[in-house]
């Protein structure tokens, strides 16, 4: 992002903006995907495979030499609009297959998530790759055959219950259940903080190393082992969730991952440099370990007939809430010089927390 931002000359403030345009298409595209019920009404492989497609050669758009602000924000904006069908279409196509175990199921698939979200940094970093628009190359070539693996590898699954016909009211139906709403509000919580997180662990890295001088950092591997750990988190929970169930094992995912948010003001005065990528490393793992627990609960408690655009729903307000919650912490890292600007990422883990105490 900071090599497109040189190229095109952008202001400092365009990170934020396209990083967030990328989460906007996302919401726009799953608010969409849950009007229609596409992946109720439709095949989840076929709908997968025509988005990976499309989402790929929208990707490249960000290699036009004429590109501006607005064009690159307009091109990241349609890529997201695609990937709605993919995040949340996987996990529907996931939860098609497993009835029981979906936890386990769900820690796989967003772990896998998590590697794919982590790996531009270590294409760059790694100098697998001679420059950024090769890295573009790479990860749209990766998402187009992604999409064509799994068109040609997997049917629909043995429990999918295809909806009839359009029901445009469906994905507001879906809240009238406490159980499904208790879940649905936690994961907005672990939204909140997520993926601000993810943005700006290069940052956490570079403000470290200017406060310290001595740290000397290979920010893009380092970036890249904090988002990519997390897999581990996602894998560890949905074992867990075996024992204790997936929500208590969200709950405890959540309450450690506001712990991070916390006390990571205090982090930057270790002395220790290892001391402090230790600590990036556990809040990477339990910044994500909490997300396949959630999406577990929303589809356990939503109708089958409808599940697939309840987990779109629940996806699209989530995202939404990371555009709020990237711009707050831009807003407040171009205006305050302090790492206690991080501390408000508890503010949703907090608020999670609170809701999956609530007797149901």
């Amino acid at each position: 992002m900071t090599q497109l931002m040189v190229k095109f000359d952008l202001a400092e403030t365009a990170l934020g903006h396209l990083t967030s345009a990328v989460q906007f298409g996302f919401i726009i595209g799953t608010f969409i995907f849950a009007i229609l019920t596409i992946s109720d009404r439709f095949s989840p492989s076929n709908v997968f495979f025509v988005c990976a497609i499309l989402g790929a050669f929208f990707n490249l758009g960000v290699l036009w030499n004429g590109n501006t602000l607005l064009s690159l924000f307009v091109i990241r904006f349609i890529t997201g609009v695609f990937l709605a069908g993919i995040y949340p279409v996987g996990m529907k196509i996931a939860s098609d297959y497993f009835n029981q175990g979906l936890g386990k199921s769900l820690g796989f698939l967003v772990g896998a998530l998590v590697l794919g979200t982590a790996l531009p940094h270590l294409l760059k970093g790694a100098a697998i790759i001679p420059n950024w628009e090769m890295v573009i190359y790479f990860t749209s070539g990766l998402a187009a055959i992604g999409g064509l693996i799994l068109v040609l590898t997997v049917s629909d699954g043995p429990f999918r219950t295809a909806g009839k016909r359009f029901d445009f009211t469906a994905f507001l139906g879906v809240f009238k259940n406490k159980k499904f709403r208790q879940a649905a509000i936690g994961y907005f919580g672990h939204m909140w903080e997520l993926y601000t997180f993810w943005a700006f662990v290069p940052i956490l890295l570079i403000t470290y190393q200017s406060l310290h001088p001595m740290a000397s950092f290979n920010i893009s591997i380092l970036s890249f082992l904090i988002i990519a750990i997390g897999s581990l988190g996602c894998f560890a929970s949905g074992y867990i969730s075996d024992s204790i169930g997936p929500k208590k094992t969200a709950r405890i995912a959540l309450q450690l991952s506001c712990i991070c948010c916390l006390i990571s003001p205090f982090t930057f005065s270790f002395l220790s440099p290892p001391l402090f990528v230790a600590f990036l490393l556990f809040w990477g793992i339990v910044v994500i370990a909490d997300s396949p627990m959630f999406s577990t609960l929303v589809a356990h408690n939503a109708d089958p007939a409808i599940k697939g655009t309840a987990l779109t729903i629940v996806n699209s307000i989530g995202f939404f809430l990371t555009i709020i919650s990237i711009q707050v912490l831009s807003y407040l890292q171009s205006t305050f010089d302090s790492p206690y600007i991080y501390s408000m990422l508890a503010i949703g883990p907090i608020l999670g927390i609170l809701f999956l105490r609530a007797k149901e």
